[in-house]
């Protein structure tokens, strides 16, 4: 049993947030049907993790037996996700009002970047420039230096992916309760300004403004840094509670340090010098031995490859080896959701584009020479 089994969810995004909520939903058990236009074949995010598990078959929404065709398809489903800009439902004539008519229960989530309404909700945008936008980006970096790109899709998976996940969720508890479906907005701009609360307590508590590599956990303090070490490869500090940071004054042998730890004077200045002068004496492994069981907090800034066989990712099976009879073996990453008693499974490879077309519509009750005519006529 998966905690989501019998879920039936239409996927119409396209982009990375729509198929990376979807990937969570079907990781736990959903029946996630992807449709998409013909047109957009080798479009969509080349990105085989977050593709697994669903099924994908083409259907042109602009075509009056297309939308015929999802129509009934709504009938039995529980979810429709959705990434079109605000607008654009409406004018395929598949908007939540007209959907809910069909399908009372039917939960129906859009994810934006701004929302469906707002001065923004008709801009373009991606991960970016929703950072951008929420205040982050601009935060990022070394000061009188330009802002430096996160190298993940920040908005793009949590404040737009894990959120409507955990809102279609909430809304089929919700379901089990009233009996109705609802409508959910997500914006992923939205999202980013929920995940600020460390720095807006900064801002509206104690009147500081963050500024880049100038607050308590992004640099200001040489207890919550960086370092390079004797190899030209760096570890993290992150003896950010005063316990560690008394440990680790202690090992140093520097207790003078030891209440110095927010120093906002020439002490500060000292520390960091002793620090980084410190560190670069050894190499991050050597680092890593004497100090991993010690409660100081630090880590080794690994490159990629390292981190995905890292010891402790390994263990915890975050690296999935999954074989598929006609698709090969190939490698994906591991759900981080552990359930004792509905886990979430990788069961299916990523579906090529419309393999799965011919199936749905006989499962409809299409037969096979009514799907080649559409086939003929762009329906799929």
């Amino acid at each position: 049993m998966r905690a989501l089994e019998g879920i039936k969810v239409l996927d119409l995004s396209r982009l990375f947030p729509g198929p990376y909520c979807s990937m969570i939903l079907a990781d736990l058990g959903a029946d996630v049907l992807r449709i998409e236009d013909r047109r957009f074949e080798g479009e969509g995010p080349g990105m085989p993790t977050v593709m697994r598990n669903k099924r994908h078959m083409t259907l042109n929404l602009k075509h009056p037996q297309g939308k015929e065709i999802f129509c009934r398809l709504v009938k039995e489903a529980d979810v429709v996700l959705e990434g079109f800009r605000p607008g654009v439902t409406e004018r395929l004539r598949i908007e939540y009002d007209r959907l809910k008519m069909i399908n009372g229960k039917l939960i129906y989530c859009s994810v934006t970047g701004y929302g469906q309404d707002g001065p923004y909700k008709d801009m373009v945008g991606h991960d970016i420039n929703y950072l951008s936008f929420g205040g982050v980006l601009g935060l990022t970096g070394e000061p009188g230096r330009k802002p430096v790109i996160p190298p993940i899709q920040v908005a793009d998976m949590a404040a737009g992916g894990m959120f409507a996940a955990l809102g279609i969720m909430a809304a089929l508890i919700a379901r089990q309760k009233t009996g109705k479906g609802q409508y959910i907005d997500i914006s992923m701009l939205d999202g980013i300004i929920a995940m600020l609360p460390f720095l807006v307590s900064l801002l509206w508590s104690q009147n500081i403004t963050p500024q880049k590599s100038d607050t308590i956990l992004s640099g200001r303090y040489p207890c919550y840094q960086v370092y390079e070490t004797k190899d030209g490869e760096y570890i993290s500090l992150g003896a950010l509670e005063h316990r560690f940071w008394v440990v680790l004054c202690q090992k140093f042998g520097r207790e003078d340090y030891i209440a110095h730890q927010f120093d906002e004077g020439e002490k500060r200045a000292e520390i960091f010098q002793f620090l980084r002068q410190t560190f670069r004496g050894k190499t991050g492994e050597e680092w890593m031995e004497e100090l991993k069981n010690l409660d100081v907090c630090i880590g080794k800034v690994l490159h990629l490859d390292e981190a995905l066989n890292d010891p402790q990712v390994s263990y915890r099976k975050m690296v999935a080896e999954f074989s598929d009879s006609q698709k090969g073996s190939m490698k994906l990453l591991a759900s981080p959701i552990k359930l004792s008693e509905t886990p979430p499974d990788i069961r299916m490879a990523p579906a090529k584009f419309g393999e799965h077309t011919d199936k749905v519509l006989q499962e409809l009750g299409f037969k096979s020479e009514e799907i080649e005519r559409m086939k003929r006529e762009g329906v799929i």
